[in-house]
């Protein structure tokens, strides 16, 4: 599906707060749909930009010397050519078509914005080297398929642990649809929350009992098989008594907004943002490695389920050390099914390699402890409810009287932008801001992925923020508070959707869009150049091996779909190799590579 062309969006700002790429100039040449996000944020942080002068991009000015980068779909040779056959071989398709019990294609570019995210976080952790007066790489390569084995990284897990999935993996899961016909996302963290509303609603006492996992692994497995009863019981009430019952509970329901509603309340804010704090030194030596540019840096996190520990996960990888802050008796997530050498193989593919320290955050002598580390941390990353690091005295303002250097980060739900809003998680941002209808084609449903797209790339934004954060605190030597959230991520995700929509033209995907073709034994993408050709050819009667030698033969692109994720730690196609970590979970490979 062709994307409008990127708009240019104006990035409003007070004069006299700088932003990190202040005085530096860009130029951007490759495809719109893996540079997009690359020149959109290169510009949304300071860069100026300028014609471009070879395929890639480039950076330079204010005293840096020029770090140029490349955007990549994989090896070439391999297969993977675009967004569809990336998706197919890295497992996406396979996961996101759990809730169908088929893979299916996303409609939105997820891999590529994926990848220009990851592409300008190598932009700025080469530039912090450099300011750093250490070795900073001169060229960035940022890989989609790399991009996508870390965006399916837990399901991956999962798939090579010692032990099966603690639920089974088979089609079906919310959204819910009211008597009066509103679609919309339930919510809630806690059991008695869950119990309380559906008693409210009349379910029987054994739908709610069979419900509770699936719907709690939801966020782990992309599927939630759920008892018919309880969407039998949404049928028989109206919205008003369903968010009635919802409110006495303590859940939380969002009946799905379209694209059209995002289109109209949307404000185009950055995904991001950055404010100086206090002036302070960094106390980090230069890093010596260019593979590692934030080598001698500490990151304090106290980061829970995906956005957080992704973003510290990632920054770990750029040579950071990360301590991990845990609540007594450590993360609880350490033990969810399956696992690996005891320990959760999920929890693994965003933590391991990590410190960490138990911590009392209640308790006021822990707090001070806590305000102890950071006093010596380069970065504190949180995704705790809002207000709650102000109530207990662990906001920026605190933390920077113990550190003024301190780069105090936030990953969060809404930043503030949005009215009303429900709790901040995954799939209520989805419902909230139409991502169903922009990753669905238009014959299916408009639900939201049962995959955690907003949660990886809340993830992703919140390294990048943080990496932005570093190099504005080396240019200027005052400590910065940086927030990001799933919202902005959303909004990075369905840009050229929300484009098409402003300009009057279809935003849905067409219909059929990025849907698998099926063979004897299995399934294959054609990349979306070649989707009407692919489906001419009958290759029901084929196997995956003959029906891609035939469709190929004709000249057209197509790969074969992952469906068994264990398969990719030894697929040839892809441009890294997936190995072990010390517990024998699957580790994917880093995303960017550095020279």
């Amino acid at each position: 599906m062709a994307s409008p062309a990127p708009a240019q969006t104006p990035v409003s700002r007070p004069f006299d707060v700088p932003r990190p790429l202040d005085a530096l100039r860009f130029d951007v040449v490759g495809p719109a749909g893996l540079t997009r996000v690359v020149a959109d944020h290169l510009r949304r942080l300071g860069a100026q930009e300028r014609p471009g002068r070879a395929e890639g991009f480039a950076l330079e000015g204010a005293g840096f010397s020029s770090v140029t980068g490349l955007t990549t779909w994989g090896v070439a040779g391999s297969g993977i050519e675009d967004e569809a056959t990336a998706q197919a071989a890295t497992g996406v398709m396979g996961v996101h078509g759990r809730r169908h019990g088929s893979p299916r294609g996303l409609g939105v570019d997820y891999l590529a914005t994926a990848t220009g995210v990851l592409a300008v976080q190598g932009l700025l952790a080469a530039l912090i080297a450099q300011a750093r007066g250490g070795h900073g790489a001169r060229h960035v390569t940022a890989f989609a398929d790399r991009a996508g084995l870390l965006a399916v990284s837990q399901y991956l897990a999962a798939s090579g642990a010692d032990e099966p999935e603690a639920v089974e993996l088979t089609p079906g899961g919310p959204p819910f649809t009211s008597a009066d016909g509103v679609v919309f996302e339930l919510e809630t963290l806690d059991p008695g929350g869950w119990a309380g509303f559906w008693r409210a609603l009349n379910a029987s006492a054994v739908a709610v009992r069979e419900g509770w996992r699936p719907f709690q692994f939801r966020y782990a497995t992309a599927c939630a098989p759920f008892p018919h009863a309880l969407h039998q019981a949404t049928r028989a009430h109206s919205f008003a008594r369903i968010r009635q019952a919802a409110a006495e509970a303590g859940a939380e329901v969002c009946a799905l907004r379209t694209l059209a509603e995002r289109a109209r309340e949307d404000d185009r804010a950055a995904p991001w943002s950055l404010r100086p704090q206090l002036p302070g030194a960094p106390m980090a030596a230069p890093p010596v490695s260019p593979a590692r540019p934030l080598e001698g840096m500490t990151v304090l996190e106290a980061g829970r389920r995906i956005q957080a520990p992704l973003a510290a996960h990632l920054l770990g990888l750029l040579g950071a050390r990360v301590v991990r802050v845990e609540p007594p008796g450590g993360d609880p997530l350490r033990g969810m099914p399956p696992a690996c050498s005891g320990i959760s193989a999920r929890w693994l593919a965003l933590n391991r390699g990590k410190e960490a320290v138990e911590i009392d955050i209640k308790s006021p002598a822990e707090r001070r402890r806590l305000h102890e580390l950071a006093a010596t941390a380069d970065v504190f990353l949180h995704n705790w409810a809002p207000t709650k690091a102000a109530e207990l005295g662990l906001d920026a303002e605190h933390l920077a009287a113990a550190n003024p250097a301190l780069v105090y980060a936030y990953t969060g739900g809404w930043a503030d932008r949005i009215t009303d809003a429900p709790m901040g998680t995954d799939f209520m941002v989805q419902a909230r801001t139409g991502v169903g209808e922009a990753v669905h084609p238009a014959d299916e449903p408009p639900v939201p992925s049962l995959m955690t797209l907003l949660d990886v790339l809340g993830g992703l934004h919140g390294a990048e923020a943080v990496l932005a954060g570093l190099l504005l605190r080396e240019r200027t030597g005052h400590g910065v508070r940086v927030d990001s959230s799933l919202l902005g991520s959303s909004d990075t995700l369905l840009a050229p959707a929300l484009e098409r929509v402003r300009r009057g033209q279809n935003h849905r995907p067409p219909a059929g869009f990025r849907r698998p073709v099926a063979t004897a034994d299995g399934w294959i993408a054609p990349s979306d150049a070649c989707a009407a050709a692919v489906a001419a050819h009958d290759l029901g009667g084929l196997c995956t091996e003959d029906a891609l030698h035939l469709v190929r033969s004709d000249g057209l692109t197509a790969t074969a779909v992952t469906t068994d994720l264990s398969a990719l730690q030894h697929d040839p196609r892809l441009s890294g190799s997936i190995g072990r970590d010390a517990h024998g979970a699957p580790a994917v490979p880093d995303p960017w590579s550095f020279a």
